[in-house]
Protein backbone atom coordinates (compact mmCIF):
# COMPACT_ATOMS: atom_id res chain seq x y z
CA UNK A 1 0.00 0.00 0.00
CA UNK A 2 0.78 3.21 -0.76
CA UNK A 3 0.43 6.82 1.36
CA UNK A 4 -0.83 10.00 -0.05
CA UNK A 5 -2.82 13.15 0.18
CA UNK A 6 -6.08 12.56 -1.82
CA UNK A 7 -9.64 15.35 -1.87
CA UNK A 8 -12.44 13.39 0.07
CA UNK A 9 -16.35 14.79 -1.62
CA UNK A 10 -18.33 14.81 1.70
CA UNK A 11 -22.13 15.14 0.84
CA UNK A 12 -21.26 15.72 -2.91
CA UNK A 13 -20.96 19.69 -1.82
CA UNK A 14 -18.01 19.95 0.60
CA UNK A 15 -14.55 19.45 -1.14
CA UNK A 16 -11.60 18.30 2.08
CA UNK A 17 -8.12 18.86 0.36
CA UNK A 18 -4.99 16.63 1.16
CA UNK A 19 -6.52 13.99 3.65
CA UNK A 20 -3.72 11.31 4.23
CA UNK A 21 -4.79 7.89 2.27
CA UNK A 22 -3.73 4.70 2.16
CA UNK A 23 -3.96 3.12 -1.34
CA UNK A 24 -3.86 -0.05 -2.73
CA UNK A 25 -2.98 -0.42 -6.70
CA UNK A 26 -3.72 -4.14 -6.40
CA UNK A 27 -7.03 -4.19 -5.34
CA UNK A 28 -8.21 -0.74 -5.64
CA UNK A 29 -9.01 0.03 -2.47
CA UNK A 30 -8.71 3.33 -0.06
CA UNK A 31 -8.66 3.91 3.29
CA UNK A 32 -8.13 6.83 5.15
CA UNK A 33 -4.77 7.03 7.50
CA UNK A 34 -5.55 5.78 10.61
CA UNK A 35 -3.84 8.44 12.74
CA UNK A 36 -6.12 11.30 11.16
CA UNK A 37 -9.38 9.81 11.27
CA UNK A 38 -10.29 11.31 14.30
CA UNK A 39 -9.58 14.73 13.43
CA UNK A 40 -11.32 14.05 10.13
CA UNK A 41 -14.35 12.70 11.78
CA UNK A 42 -14.40 15.78 14.21
CA UNK A 43 -14.31 18.21 11.21
CA UNK A 44 -17.56 16.17 9.28
CA UNK A 45 -19.15 16.53 12.91
CA UNK A 46 -18.94 20.48 12.67
CA UNK A 47 -20.66 20.39 8.92
CA UNK A 48 -24.12 20.88 8.84
CA UNK A 49 -27.07 17.75 7.68
CA UNK A 50 -27.30 19.70 4.48
CA UNK A 51 -23.82 21.79 4.36
CA UNK A 52 -23.30 24.48 1.31
CA UNK A 53 -20.58 24.12 -1.45
CA UNK A 54 -17.49 24.72 -0.06
CA UNK A 55 -13.75 23.66 0.17
CA UNK A 56 -12.10 22.70 3.27
CA UNK A 57 -8.11 21.90 3.37
CA UNK A 58 -7.19 19.57 5.76
CA UNK A 59 -3.75 20.21 6.38
CA UNK A 60 -5.18 23.84 8.07
CA UNK A 61 -7.21 21.18 10.51
CA UNK A 62 -4.20 18.46 11.00
CA UNK A 63 -0.54 18.87 11.58
CA UNK A 64 0.03 15.04 10.03
CA UNK A 65 -1.25 16.25 6.57
CA UNK A 66 0.51 19.78 6.82
CA UNK A 67 3.22 18.13 7.85
CA UNK A 68 2.90 15.56 4.64
CA UNK A 69 2.39 18.28 2.33
CA UNK A 70 5.32 19.73 3.26
CA UNK A 71 7.96 16.85 2.67
CA UNK A 72 6.14 16.36 -0.27
CA UNK A 73 7.33 20.19 -1.34
CA UNK A 74 9.71 19.95 -4.17
CA UNK A 75 12.31 22.34 -2.24
CA UNK A 76 12.25 19.91 0.70
CA UNK A 77 12.69 16.89 -1.15
CA UNK A 78 16.36 16.93 0.20
CA UNK A 79 15.29 17.73 3.87
CA UNK A 80 14.61 14.00 6.27
CA UNK A 81 11.32 13.71 7.46
CA UNK A 82 12.61 14.05 10.95
CA UNK A 83 13.96 17.67 10.34
CA UNK A 84 10.87 19.00 8.94
CA UNK A 85 8.83 17.55 12.14
CA UNK A 86 11.26 18.93 14.26
CA UNK A 87 10.79 22.22 12.47
CA UNK A 88 7.67 22.41 13.33
CA UNK A 89 6.96 21.39 16.77
CA UNK A 90 9.47 23.87 17.29
CA UNK A 91 7.55 26.55 15.43
CA UNK A 92 4.40 25.13 16.94
CA UNK A 93 6.00 25.60 20.46
CA UNK A 94 6.91 29.02 19.77
CA UNK A 95 3.59 29.97 18.97
CA UNK A 96 2.03 28.30 22.29
CA UNK A 97 4.78 30.93 24.19
CA UNK A 98 3.27 33.69 22.42
CA UNK A 99 -0.16 32.81 23.04
CA UNK A 100 0.38 31.88 26.82
CA UNK A 101 2.38 35.60 26.75
CA UNK A 102 -1.17 37.02 25.66
CA UNK A 103 -3.47 35.00 27.76
CA UNK A 104 -5.13 33.97 24.64
CA UNK A 105 -6.43 29.95 26.14
CA UNK A 106 -8.64 29.24 22.95
CA UNK A 107 -5.79 29.47 20.92
CA UNK A 108 -3.21 27.89 23.82
CA UNK A 109 -5.65 24.63 23.93
CA UNK A 110 -5.20 24.94 19.44
CA UNK A 111 -1.96 24.59 19.77
CA UNK A 112 -1.76 21.87 22.38
CA UNK A 113 -4.29 19.81 19.75
CA UNK A 114 -2.06 20.49 17.06
CA UNK A 115 1.00 18.95 19.60
CA UNK A 116 -0.96 16.37 20.60
CA UNK A 117 -1.81 15.71 16.64
CA UNK A 118 1.58 14.78 15.75
CA UNK A 119 2.43 13.24 19.28
CA UNK A 120 -0.51 10.76 18.23
CA UNK A 121 0.49 10.48 14.75
CA UNK A 122 4.73 9.81 15.43
CA UNK A 123 4.85 6.14 14.87
CA UNK A 124 3.30 6.61 11.84
CA UNK A 125 6.15 8.98 10.23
Amino acid sequence: MSIGLRTLIYSNKVKIENVPVYSCSACERSEVLHDVKRDLSLLLRTLDDRPEMREIRFQEENELAFLMMEAMKRDRAHVPVEKIVEERINQLLDMLLLARSLGDESWVRELRQRLAQIARGSIAI
